[in-house]
């Protein structure tokens, strides 16, 4: 049992204090860097730094359901789009350094609750841990959608980030409900979508 939870551990270091891994550039790379005032540069790396989190969260609820999952292609499935938040993860990073940003300070506590989240959704059986993951793909491209509507238009580095990041959270909720997903009760829907609002709220400051 001590390798597994060694490897676990290691994920988690490596999610909150390493510089993520990616293999396709940033959506933004090509782009040439518009000029921001300093309001807005503020702004964006603050909706960045939401992003960030949400990312950190992303990797802490695939590894919880991972753990927990009874099916290996499940599971394997899991692996992979964890693997393709990482791109997201070093995206992000990227972008807050670019403009002037930190990540949030409460990044531990993020990635704990999450992943606490991840591991009680799978006890609760694959069809409903898939739900869950579908839920929240779903509700991360609405989030994703709002800050498209809120980033200035000029940072269009930002915006191309977001922008693929969409692509590929509606693609992770097709998967999930492709495995067998369950739909949730729309309590539990709402109740996500408050703590997500919780979530970022702060992080938008902290």
């Amino acid at each position: 049992m001590l390798d597994p939870l060694i490897i676990e551990f290691d994920k988690a270091l490596r999610t909150l204090f390493a510089s993520a891994p990616n293999s396709r550039l940033s959506p933004g790379a090509g782009l040439m860097e518009e000029p921001l005032s300093d309001e807005d540069r503020v702004h964006a790396g603050s909706l960045m730094r939401i992003n960030h989190v949400g990312e950190i969260c992303a990797q802490a609820l695939y590894q919880g359901q991972a753990l927990t999952c009874r099916d290996p292609e499940i599971r394997q499935a899991l692996e992979l789009a964890a693997y393709e938040e990482t791109e997201h993860l070093a995206w992000t990073e990227r972008r807050i350094n670019e403009l002037g940003g930190r990540k949030s300070l409460l990044n531990p506590l993020w990635y704990l609750g999450a992943l606490s989240l991840g591991v009680f959704a799978g006890k609760l059986g694959d069809a409903w841990s898939l739900g869950f993951l579908a839920e929240t793909e779903r509700q991360v491209e609405a989030h994703l959608d709002h800050h498209l509507s809120e980033l200035p238009t000029q940072d269009v580095k930002s915006r191309a980030i977001v922008q693929q990041m969409k692509v590929d959270e509606v693609s992770h909720a097709e998967t999930a409900i492709h495995l067998g997903a369950r739909d949730l009760p729309p309590k539990l829907k709402t109740a996500m979508r408050l703590a997500a609002g919780v979530m970022t709220r702060t992080a938008y400051y902290v």
